[in-house]
């Protein structure tokens, strides 16, 4: 079964909460919040990088550059539509 970033920030935060022996506090929506965004954030800056890297290589082919930029847009918009989605 496939999880969506909430379902693996909570489950996250489940095991923040045995290794630290504390059951949910108050907070329990904030932390997992704030582990989502992280989640988010290191997926966003993964593909910033994997862009440039790739960007760098295609840099002497204009067409297959176009066509990499492309299909990078198309994940991109896929990415932020299932993010916004998640909110």
């Amino acid at each position: 079964m496939t999880k969506n970033l909430r379902e693996r920030a909570e489950t996250t935060a489940g095991e923040i909460y045995d290794i630290l022996g504390v059951t949910e506090g108050t907070h329990s929506k904030e932390i997992v919040d704030a582990i989502e965004k992280s989640i988010i954030n290191a997926l966003v800056e993964e593909r910033q990088r994997c862009a440039k890297i790739a960007k760098d290589y295609f840099n002497e082919n204009e067409e297959k550059a176009k066509q990499l930029s492309d299909q990078i847009g198309r994940v991109r918009s896929v990415l932020i539509t299932n993010l916004t989605a998640m909110r």
